[in-house]
């Protein structure tokens, strides 16, 4: 009995040591910040930078991955705040350090604060292209595909609201938001398209998003962006045969029947050829959903061929949501 009750005084004693030592530390901590944010309002900007550093290799020497990676998004964001760029890129970069040292699961939060480094950095900066690549690679583990779609996602939005509407596009494909893709399309219609042109926006994604077997996705940003364009007659059927011919795609596609796929590729022959790129998109899609051998060579060559490889990879696509491959953004224009 005795015994018992010495146990449980020791494991309670241990508990409080823990929580103690625990409370230390978060004070340390906080009271280093402190000092290093007295320091960037002081101005002495590059003193505090290589303390920041210095205090980063010490906590990743000690294993204090989580450490380390807080502390170094605060003096990101306060460096920021400050304009300090260069500084704040760094930082930035050693959150990605942390990360990767670490082996750290993928959580929401992680990304989230991620997009928000991505966010405060300067659009034209070389540091940035550095910064997104990496993180869209540790987001899935490293094993070379195209990154987490919830980054993408996140990346996507931040890029449409600096009106970046390519490179948005080409994140928003990569991600499983099928609505707001759609509503970035529409924006970037009415904003740098002809009103000849509103069923081509919407063609490309819905094509592209088949070809990297997101079937939900293409019929989610169909849909959207078609209610929603100011410039586009309710339907279907459709003003634009263009868009007729998508709509019934996507049933084709849910149909799986060949027949139906090479006789509506043939009766809309005269809308398919305003984009030379639609029949190779097209022939991909033949190929992942009814059973169409892939042909011996393609058609297209140079800047066409480079551009279809580059949204959907060379080699053979892999099982589940997308293709893998090393994507560039593709511009619509």
């Amino acid at each position: 009995m005795g015994q018992k009750y010495v146990c449980a005084s020791t494991m309670m004693s241990e508990q409080e040591a823990l929580k103690c030592s625990s409370a230390r530390n978060r004070g340390g901590t906080q009271r280093v910040e402190g000092k290093l944010r007295a320091s960037v309002e002081k101005g002495d900007y590059y003193e505090a930078h290589q303390m920041y550093r210095t205090l980063f290799f010490r906590y990743m020497s000690q294993a204090k991955h989580a450490d380390a990676r807080e502390l170094m998004y605060n003096g990101a964001q306060l460096f920021f705040s400050y304009n300090q760029l260069n500084s704040a890129a760094d930082l930035s970069m050693l959150v990605l350090e942390s990360l990767e040292k670490s082996e750290a699961k993928v959580e929401d939060e992680d990304l989230e604060r991620l997009a928000t480094l991505f966010s405060l950095m300067d659009p034209n900066s070389p540091e940035r292209v550095a910064f997104v690549s990496r993180a869209l690679k540790w987001s899935t583990g490293g094993s070379g595909k195209l990154g987490s779609p919830k980054l993408h996602q996140l990346l996507a939005v931040t890029l449409w609201k600096e009106q970046n509407y390519s490179e948005s596009r080409y994140h928003f494909l990569h991600s499983s938001d099928g609505e707001g893709c759609a509503q970035m399309l529409v924006e970037y219609s009415a904003q740098r398209g002809f009103r000849s042109e509103v069923d081509m926006f919407v063609a490309q994604a819905v094509l592209q998003f088949l070809c990297l077997k997101n079937k939900n996705s293409a019929s989610v940003v169909f849909s959207t962006y078609t209610q929603k364009h100011p410039s586009i007659e309710k339907g279907p059927p459709f003003v634009q045969p263009l868009l007729n011919f998508i709509w019934f795609l996507l049933l084709a596609v849910d149909g799986g029947k060949l027949t139906v796929f090479t006789v509506l590729c043939e009766q809309y022959q005269p809308s398919l050829k305003r984009d030379p790129m639609y029949n190779e998109y097209l022939d991909r899609i033949g190929q992942l959903f009814f059973g169409v051998p892939p042909k011996q060579s393609s058609s297209y060559g140079g800047l066409l061929g480079n551009l279809l490889n580059s949204l959907m990879g060379s080699g053979e696509e892999e099982e589940g949501e997308e293709a893998q491959e090393d994507g560039s953004p593709i511009e619509l224009d």
